[in-house]
């Protein structure tokens, strides 16, 4: 049993990457292919296919092997959530990641937030 399904995806890319693949799957929810989404449109992976259909649906990553050192890093954790404001949403190596925050209007990255004055729950961050 997987207790935190974020950091099972993130991990899941993580050492992907660390082996030089093309491709990982894991398991479907909403919130996972919300991330994905998001980083597929901020260019960190190709793309992700949802196989299946049920309660046995998978997604299908590709991967970008020019990004093998990326760093994702899960903030927000299941025994210890963080909350912040519009003005605790910052820039990651200077432009160059981003924070996935979960807000009243969805997930969306950092700036989207910043721009939207939304703050939520910081999901991750990418660089």
């Amino acid at each position: 049993m997987n207790t935190d399904p974020i950091s099972d995806l993130l991990t899941r890319i993580r050492n992907a990457l660390n082996a030089h693949h093309e491709t990982t799957s894991v398991p479907y929810s909403k919130m996972k292919e919300s991330i994905l989404r998001i980083l597929q449109d901020k260019k960190f992976i190709l793309g992700y296919e949802v196989q299946g259909e049920g309660v046995m649906k998978v997604m299908e990553i590709q991967l970008d092997e020019s990004m093998p050192e990326l760093t994702l890093k899960r903030i927000s954790k299941p025994g210890q959530r963080i909350y912040v404001k519009t003005d605790g949403l910052q820039s990651i190596k200077s432009g160059l990641g981003i924070q996935i925050v979960s807000t009243s209007k969805g997930l969306m990255s950092g700036s989207e937030a910043r721009k939207k004055k939304l703050g939520g729950e910081l999901i991750c961050e990418v660089y």
